[in-house]
């Protein structure tokens, strides 16, 4: 049974599996919060839910954290046996499906009672989580793609500043290949590669997100570029076949020219890559300033008991004073404009490169792109992306490859 599947599942059954254990003992006044791979955070939750629990005599926090690959399949088992966290960290768009299943409460009341609260965040990333004019999450963490690129390899190939557009960082990728050097990497997981048909124009759906769009010449000739660039040299293979470790494993290796990646893999290539400095290493937005985001956000089971005291405990974990503690403890951007300029001072200092990856986080937010509130984005996903892989490793040609896509992405927006 896939991971859909089982949700949709577990909504249905209305809870009949038996309470887990860590549950049974718990009264109305314990509030449960699940956390995505962030165990190394125990010491600084503990304080966060000791200071919760002065303004909330009697309350009780139960802790879980899972790592990414187990927490939807954790969740998804509470969701069926009706014993679901009161909070819960989600990443991505995973949070639009469970929305759309009824899985997460509505928090929009809670904005119209608090505007002040919501006018700490930075409005677009705010605005990311919002289905059906409902909002559903308050920002945790984010982080949205950027252009990584190599000075030293760009000095070897006579180029003086990163590309400015779609057709200069292909040439600027094949300006580098060289051996076995090649000039372009980009992830892939998570449409982070949409950014590169965003900046020439293509729209995946339709404004109403009922249909394909993006089988249009525009879409086919940039394809095909992609794919002759690949079988040239000019852009890794890796972009196609890898996920995270591998892309930003050969980064690091110093022998590719440009890696699109989201802000945090500046800290995974910066522990493997001895030769990255701020003389060697340079970040930029992406041309046309298009990103994709891949944001961390707290929402409310709607199966919680105590709905109040659960968003109570998310207002308490995003204010600007914890959130602050938690963006220098972890070096990342929360989306609370208070706590993120905080950190930017403070990194300035000892870490102007970290400054400069996360300055471009908060740059040109307006345009982010592949963040469709979907709730079947994972069926329109697996529909697109094995067929946009077959063009680009040259086992189709574009055209025919964008209308079998097409077709695919086609039959899962009729299902639904």
């Amino acid at each position: 049974m896939d991971r859909r599947t089982v949700l949709k599942a577990g909504l249905a059954a209305g809870g009949t599996l038996a309470m887990p254990a860590y549950l049974r003992a718990q009264s109305n006044k314990t509030i449960s919060i699940l956390t995505w791979n962030i165990a190394d955070q125990e010491a600084l939750f503990k304080q966060e839910f000791e200071d919760f629990k002065k303004d909330h005599p009697g309350v009780e926090i139960e802790w879980l954290d899972k790592k990414g690959p187990d927490l939807p399949a954790f969740y998804q088992t509470q969701l069926v046996a009706g014993t679901a966290p009161d909070v819960v960290d989600i990443q991505g768009a995973l949070w639009v499906e469970w929305a759309a299943a009824g899985a997460l409460l509505d928090l929009t009341p809670y904005f119209q009672n608090d505007p002040e609260f919501v006018k700490l965040f930075n409005p677009d990333y705010m605005s990311g989580f919002v289905y059906e004019n409902r909002n559903y999450l308050v920002p945790f963490y984010i982080a949205k793609t950027l252009l990584f690129y190599n000075k030293l390899l760009f000095k070897e190939a006579e180029l003086s500043a990163p590309p400015k557009s779609f057709e200069e960082m292909l040439s600027f990728s094949q300006g580098m290949a060289k051996g076995e050097k090649t000039g372009f990497l980009t992830l892939n997981f998570d449409w982070l590669y949409w950014p590169l048909m965003k900046m020439n124009g293509i729209e995946l759906l339709t404004s109403d997100l009922k249909k394909p769009a993006f089988n249009t010449p525009a879409a086919i000739e940039a394809v095909d570029r992609l794919a002759k660039a690949t079988a040239a040299g000019g852009i890794n293979k890796i972009s196609w076949t890898g996920r995270w470790v591998e892309p930003n494993g050969a980064f690091a290796s110093g022998t590719v020219g440009m890696m699109h990646a989201h802000a945090s893999a500046y800290f995974f290539v910066k522990g493997q890559g001895r030769w990255i400095n701020p003389d060697t290493l340079g970040a930029t937005q992406a041309p046309g300033g298009w990103a994709t985001p891949t944001n961390h956000g707290f929402g409310v089971s709607k199966s919680s008991k105590n709905p109040d005291l659960a968003f109570a405990l998310v207002k308490h974990m995003t204010n600007v004073k914890w959130a602050s503690r938690f963006a220098q403890s972890r070096r990342l951007l929360t989306g609370n404009g208070e706590a993120d300029k905080a950190l930017l001072e403070a990194v300035k200092a000892d870490d102007p490169l970290a400054h400069a990856v996360l300055q471009t986080q908060l740059e040109q937010t307006d345009k982010m792109t592949g963040n469709w509130p979907l709730a079947n984005d994972a069926q329109v996903k697996d529909a697109f992306w094995p067929e946009f892989q077959n063009a680009v490793l040259g086992r189709k040609d574009a055209k025919t490859a964008l209308t079998d896509a097409e077709r695919a992405v086609a039959r899962v927006l009729r299902r639904s």
